[in-house]
């Protein structure tokens, strides 16, 4: 019985393998490629008044050289904007720690080395390096060495110039609105062939204009080219500094104190009526770059003054047209303050989303980044596959009905003697 059951055994397993493996040599097989590994990236938001972390991925194969990005988390560093670290920048480089150890969480760890690491400053950090130069170098320094000290790969940290955070602003706007790139019902991503639309950005410093232009630009600090998936922008971007939300009231709110110095009390059109503020003339009003202009002589800085409202929307209205100037253009045409600006073409986005310039910058980056080819393997169709996967269990169900059979035959030959 032993010897029988020893030279069936193996001859059954023979058949079973010799039958599959050439099978697997005759059928065809099908090259299949995995879904590609996913990159990723990080951009710090440096703020006037708060610093935001995004942690961005996409597909490593990329798009016409641009990377399909998504956001993956979002992290709000606890504090001021690191501008308001003027006196204390260690403080500036020490506020991020936090949301940089998620990334170190969040992001694989054989993807560290290869992840981008940039942070862009606006506005605030913009007006410290004119008022104060050595202190915003300072603090972009501690800012920097910290960032090195992630083993992220480290792109850069700098202030963004007013007119790139238009443009990468407006990239975000027009990505988010599927004008660049769609993923279309034939199943891949395509070109919708769509016009962009122009973006305004208003920030707590400054303002941003952005829009695709085919006029001749005349001055050339207004005038930027991107590629992205494909295809190449021509844009027209003005940034206005000091015309922020933030600055821009207390540019308005400096220039009522000019014309009523020295009065304790100013009255102000655009605050609504049983309005009452008591506000320090310096450390409120003109300790900034934005209302130097509207100081008066010998003022003392530490003076309080009532700010109160009268609702008059009026006088409000002409209060504020005093403050731009539409008169003096050196160009064929300007926008006001004696800036250049093309005719406007196009629908905008403006002032009900958050829509930053963090986004737009991950896009343009991604084109600095290598693409990965996808993984192929050599696969069976799943017809193939399914009719030797049927086969093989046949096969095993008659090894295993032969096997009994021999069994049952072996017992009955020694039942007989």
């Amino acid at each position: 019985m032993g010897l029988r059951c020893s030279q069936t055994v193996p001859a059954v397993v023979l058949i079973v393998v010799a039958v599959v493996g050439i099978l697997l040599l005759v059928l065809p097989a099908k090259e299949m490629a995995l879904p590609p590994e996913n990159m990723y990236g990080i951009v710090l938001d440096a703020g006037s008044s708060h610093t935001s972390m995004y942690i961005y991925k996409w597909p490593a194969d990329k798009q016409n050289n641009t990377g399909i990005v998504t956001q993956l988390k979002e992290c709000h560093v606890e504090g001021g904007g690191i501008s308001s670290y003027a006196d204390n920048p260690s403080g500036a480089a020490k506020s991020l720690e936090k949301c940089l150890e998620q990334a170190l969480t969040y992001i694989p760890k054989f993807r560290h080395h290869q992840t981008p690491l940039c942070l862009g400053a606006t506005a605030g950090m913009r007006l410290l390096s004119i008022t104060n130069a050595s202190k915003s170098q300072r603090v972009m320094k501690e800012v920097e060495n910290k960032l090195q000290s992630y083993p992220f790969k480290f792109k850069e940290s700098i202030i963004l110039s007013g007119q790139a955070e238009g443009v990468f602003g407006w990239v975000t706007v027009n990505y988010l609105l599927e004008n660049f790139v769609k993923y279309g019902f034939v199943g891949h991503w395509m070109n919708p062939g769509r016009e962009t639309i122009g973006a305004l950005d208003l920030g707590g410093a400054s303002t941003q204009i952005t829009f695709e232009t085919s006029e001749k630009v005349e001055n050339e600090s207004n005038t930027m080219e991107l590629k992205l998936f494909g295809n190449t922008y021509r844009l027209y971007t003005q940034s206005f500094l000091c015309y922020g939300q933030d600055q821009y009231l207390r540019k308005l709110l400096a220039h009522l104190i000019k014309d009523n110095y020295p009065k304790s009390t100013v009255l102000h059109p655009c605050y609504p009526k049983q309005f009452n503020e008591s506000v320090i003339l310096g450390k409120d009003v003109f300790d900034s770059p934005c209302t130097v202009d509207s100081k008066p002589d010998k003022i003392d800085l530490e003076r309080n003054v009532n700010v109160v409202g009268t609702g008059d929307y009026q006088k409000c209205l002409e209060t504020v047209k005093k403050m731009f100037s539409f008169e003096s253009c050196k160009y064929s045409k300007c926008s006001f303050n004696g800036v250049f600006q093309p005719s406007l073409r196009g629908r905008f986005m403006a002032g009900g989303a958050s829509v930053g310039w963090a986004l737009g910058y991950m896009l343009n980056l991604t084109n600095l980044v290598p693409a990965e080819n996808p993984v192929v393997m050599k696969a069976l169709p799943i017809g193939p596959w399914k009719g030797i996967l049927f086969l093989s269990i046949i096969l095993i169900f008659f090894a295993l009905g032969y096997l009994l059979f021999v069994y049952r035959k072996t017992q009955a030959n020694e039942g007989m003697v």
